[in-house]
């Protein structure tokens, strides 16, 4: 007999809990931030993707020729 387990770890993770806690907050009157920063965890780590990518582009881009 041969036994097998796989374990796959899912989730939330941190900055979507923090996203819903400012929602929970936002919705129920205890914060009275504008919705961009209630949904600032959300946009911000893509935001800095994007511009780490950019960055990188143009340093690939003059470090080239």
């Amino acid at each position: 007999m041969s036994s097998s387990s796989s374990s796959s770890s899912g989730g939330i993770g941190f900055l979507g809990l923090l996203t819903i806690v400012f929602i929970v907050l936002k919705l129920l009157g205890k914060i009275t931030w504008s919705w961009l920063w209630v949904l600032a965890p959300m946009w911000i780590p893509i935001s800095l993707a994007i511009v780490i990518f950019i960055i990188l582009g143009i340093c690939y881009v003059c470090f080239k020729r």
